[in-house]
């Protein structure tokens, strides 16, 4: 019969329209497509559910300071392969690959700048540069950042992103614990604020020394903070890890963090605390350093 025979039914293939590459871009947490320029309207916040989007050094930077202050330092460091490590991929080769993605010479942005009424001291760990592992100057960049604030007498800030220490240098790069943790002893000796920030993701090494390390320690909404990995935890201890471990809000609830603030609020929050911290109004000038007695 008829309606028994097999039937070739051609494929109709449609032609998908032409689009320019990088317009839409799908939010990680609820799976909702965004419009690209929506989402850099928004400070790289998803407009659905308010997922904090990692941003680059320069993004960070111009969130948090005074338009046309920032002075770098340090600009002219960068790693060298002092062990000559090869592994699947030559650490040279790496760096090499890094520079040319992002432009910049290694995982730290310093220098001054003014945030409200106050000059301080800032870094920046950008996590698009080998993860802003920490090694030999990323440790150096950290601690001259500390050692010139004390100096000057200027509240530092920093802003951490980190995937932890930089396997390809070793021991020299576990070193950089205790020497940014030195300098920033001695900066509290001194009587100086230290604010530290803590994004999306802030790990191992960084987080076991100056990320938390802080006067006050402030964090993103649902950034991933912890010394290892969840999954890492859980195989170790043999146990379920509760809901929510290590993110921000959990951390918030027991102790770690002082304040979890959402992007668009964190410069607002942090020029409150140079406020209080640094003990005059906003506004007013620094105090003049005493003129020398006379002999």
């Amino acid at each position: 019969m008829a309606f028994l025979r097999k039937r070739n039914y051609s494929t109709v293939k449609v032609r998908k329209r032409d689009m320019p590459d990088g317009l839409w871009l799908k939010c990680p947490s609820c799976n909702e497509i965004i419009f690209k320029q929506e989402l850099e309207a928004a400070l790289n916040v998803c407009p659905k559910c308010g997922h904090h989007f990692q941003i680059g050094r320069r993004q960070r930077l111009d969130l948090l300071i005074e338009p046309g202050s920032f002075e770098e330092w340090d600009a002219q460091l960068y790693s060298v392969d002092t062990l000559g490590f090869t592994g699947v991929a030559p650490y040279l080769e790496k760096l090499e690959e890094n520079r040319k993605k992002t432009g910049c010479r290694d995982a730290m942005l310093c220098g001054r700048a003014r945030i409200g009424a106050h000059r301080a001291a800032i870094g920046v760990m950008d996590f698009n540069f080998l993860g802003a592992s920490m090694g030999s100057v990323v440790g150096e960049m950290v601690t001259r950042l500390i050692e010139r604030a004390t100096r000057e007498r200027l509240p530092a800030l920093i802003s951490c992103a980190s995937g932890g220490a930089r396997m390809y240098e070793g021991m020299l790069s576990l070193m950089q614990m205790a020497k940014t943790s030195g300098a920033l002893a001695r900066h509290a000796e001194a009587g100086l604020p230290y604010i530290s920030l803590l994004t999306h993701p802030t790990t191992a090494g960084v987080m076991a020394s100056f990320a938390t390390l802080g006067d006050v320690i402030v964090a993103e909404p649902g950034a991933l903070i912890g010394f290892a990995g969840p999954r890492v935890i859980k195989e170790a201890t043999q146990q379920d890890l509760p809901a929510g471990f290590q993110r921000a809000e959990f951390l918030l609830q027991h102790g770690l963090l002082d304040m979890v603030v959402p992007r668009k609020d964190l410069k607002a929050a942090i020029v409150r605390l140079l406020d209080f911290m640094m003990g005059r109004p906003a506004g007013a000038p620094a105090p003049k350093p005493a003129a020398p007695a006379e002999a």
